[in-house]
């Protein structure tokens, strides 16, 4: 069973910076597409950023290119999202997903899903 557990939430001031990780357990994630998503009260989900455990292709969200770094450890297990210059709109529950195919923005082609960390960021 895909385990996914996010971690490094909290509160930031605004132009401050967080790096999320994400540990995947479960089965080999070779094949596998890791994203990142953001929801912000009474907002939709919002894709942010995905890449590929092998090769490390990234697709990033335009809203956050150049803002927000994906990256992965695979001797951990472990991805993680770069968050720089945040914003008082950043506020959200950041979760991480994977998917067994390519990258993809759609959160619907996403098969599994952590429970989310929460971000605050303060004006």
């Amino acid at each position: 069973q895909v385990q996914l557990v996010e971690s490094g939430g909290g509160l930031v001031q605004t132009g401050g910076s967080l790096r999320l990780s994400c540990a995947a357990s479960g089965r080999s994630f070779s094949s596998y597409t890791m994203g990142w998503f953001r929801q912000a009260p009474g907002k939709e989900r919002e894709f942010l950023a995905a890449i590929r455990w092998t090769g490390g292709s990234t697709l990033y969200a335009d809203s956050v290119k150049g803002r927000f770094s994906i990256s992965r450890d695979k001797a951990n297990n472990t991805f993680y999202l770069q968050m720089n210059s945040l914003k008082p709109e950043d506020t959200a529950l950041y979760c991480c997903a994977a998917r067994t195919l390519g990258l993809a923005t759609l959160q619907r082609g996403y098969n599994y899903w952590g429970q989310g960390t929460q971000v605050t960021v303060s004006s």
